[in-house]
């Protein structure tokens, strides 16, 4: 009969940490709030990073895309569009989106109310300016 113990995890195990939305400034370079919650800077991450996305109605965040990395949308509040190499994808609260590598892609609240997005990002780029190319000239970006 084998018997179970409590165990501590090692003294050189990493670190249990919690982020609060509130505490991360918001991103606003590229069109909503972004934060991102869990990566590299925040908790020490090395497979890639979390955070949350917030639109207001009619709000955009620029088309982009990611020669590195997978991109996992969720939506918890709201309703948005993801437009993936121009094709209009609708998404509502409760439903998720797959965003393969090099697809550029464009969030917009479509929706009446605020949007919430949970994103995650993995693997990581090479280095941090790697990770994201910008298809849309600095005038295109905003409102829908």
């Amino acid at each position: 009969m084998s018997e179970t113990t409590d165990q501590c995890p090692a003294a050189d195990a990493p670190a249990y940490r919690t982020v609060a939305a509130r505490d991360v400034p918001a991103d606003r370079r590229r069109g909503g709030e972004l934060r991102v919650l869990l990566g590299p800077k925040t908790v020490g991450s090395t497979s890639g990073f979390m955070g949350v996305a917030c639109l207001a109605p009619g709000e955009r965040i620029a088309e982009h895309y990611h020669p590195y990395s997978e991109e996992f949308l969720y939506v918890a509040r709201g309703a948005i569009t993801v437009d993936l190499d121009d094709r209009p994808v609708p998404l509502a609260a409760g439903e998720a989106l797959y965003v393969p590598l090099y697809v550029r892609h464009r969030l917009r609240n479509t929706g009446p109310e605020p949007a919430e997005v949970v994103f995650h990002l993995g693997p990581l780029a090479p280095r941090p300016e790697l990770g994201h190319v910008d298809t849309e000239l600095a005038e295109q970006r905003g409102a829908s």
